[in-house]
């Protein structure tokens, strides 16, 4: 039998196992209690920046009123105003957050969301969501993020030691082709490409089983193939002799205490799609193919609501630095928030602000926006 649409909401089961979730009774949660449970959450669960900005407004209309449960009734209307997110986005996200079991839905009878007063013109209770999951998993979240802590250790020691191995097969194969440039090393360098196309960029992503073997065994064997190679070390010169007296001091090609070292500029490199694509993997939260400057910019717009930027810092940009390098600047911002948050720090408070700052530096030449992108893209390849 296949039932009619009533327009309500569908039945979930996380909704169901979210709503035996309690906390204790005859106590009263503070904003800051459960700001703080939602932000470990927001960590513990990796949500997006969308999910974080929706469900941080959520908990900020929290009134603490003395009830069983913690309810709250934003309008859509107003989590979009809030957010700069669409309507449609409002509905999506909050369908994602009932499913993590982080909210329950408490639906009135015409699907409005209000308060319920009592005689005394207190408030008794509520439709619209309850955020107690939120709040009563408080223990699981910390255990997520010891659990994630250790595992981060354990991945961090795994990508070092892979990065040691191919560091290592790297120098060993251009010390054969410099020394014996008449071996064939086209087994060694296939290996080589194919272990290499096949390592992940360092991020939280997981090593491929087995891939950290097989780089030490391939630095073990091209090591080897040099060693033997050079009879064992027995044949090769390690210390040039030098028969004449020097004529000149030791320190002559030293700079002197008043010279300052060079500085080194970072390479000159165009600003992008490709380099900011590198960079910044969040720019795929935009759901469309990036190619082009367009594309870019048509992405930078769209993930500024991310950000809790205001649309008056987005035009702010425009107007100083253009459209191109405003839209840079959104994801790059966004990238360094998103990193933030996934190591567990919470050193970028107001990624809104830090967007409309860093574009008015770009603007004054403080900031060099292609280096930091490049440096940024370094540290996801190292």
């Amino acid at each position: 039998m296949q039932l009619a649409s009533t327009g309500g909401r569908r039945l979930r089961h996380a909704a169901l196992a979210a709503k035996k979730l309690a906390f204790e009774a005859s106590r009263t949660v503070t904003r800051k209690e459960i700001s703080g449970a939602a932000r470990q959450a927001e960590i513990a669960l990796g949500l997006r920046p969308a999910q974080r900005l929706v469900l941080s407004e959520l908990v900020a209309c929290w009134g603490e009123q003395a009830m069983e449960r913690l309810l709250v009734w934003p309008s859509n209307d107003y989590l979009a105003t809030r957010t700069g997110l669409t309507e449609r986005a409002i509905r999506r996200i909050i369908r994602q957050l009932v499913d993590l079991g982080l909210i329950v839905p408490k639906d009135s009878p015409n699907g409005k969301r209000f308060a319920v007063t009592g005689p005394s013109g207190a408030i008794i209770d509520a439709y619209g969501f309850d955020l107690t999951p939120v709040y009563a998993r408080r223990g699981e979240w910390t255990s997520l993020l010891a659990e994630q802590k250790v595992m981060r250790e354990i991945r961090k020691r795994a990508y070092d030691e892979l990065t040691i191995a191919r560091r290592a097969t790297e120098e060993a194969i251009s010390a054969l082709a410099l020394h014996h440039p008449g071996l064939d090393l086209s087994d060694l360098e296939d290996r080589y490409r194919g272990l290499l196309a096949r390592t992940p960029e360092r991020s939280t992503a997981e090593l491929p089983e087995g891939l950290l073997q097989e780089w030490q065994d391939l630095k073990t064997l091209s090591e080897e193939l040099f060693y033997k190679t050079g009879n064992g070390g027995l044949g090769v010169s390690h210390i040039e002799t030098e028969n004449e007296s020097p004529s000149i001091a030791c320190n002559n090609d030293f700079p002197q205490k008043t010279q300052a070292p060079p500085r080194k500029e970072p390479p000159a490199e165009h600003l992008s799609p490709i380099l900011i694509i590198q960079a910044c993997p969040i720019i795929h939260d935009f759901g469309r193919p990036i190619r082009t400057i367009g594309d870019i910019v048509a992405a930078g717009r769209y993930l500024r609501a991310s950000l809790g930027a205001h649309e008056s810092a987005w035009n702010e940009a425009v107007g100083e630095i253009g459209p191109f390098a405003a839209a840079a600047s959104v994801i790059y911002v966004l990238q360094l928030y998103d990193d933030d948050v996934s190591n567990g720090g919470s050193r970028i408070q107001n990624p809104g602000g830090y967007f409309r700052a860093l574009a008015r530096m770009v603007k004054a030449r403080k900031i060099n926006l292609e280096a930091e992108l490049l440096a940024m893209r370094q540290r996801r390849m190292s």
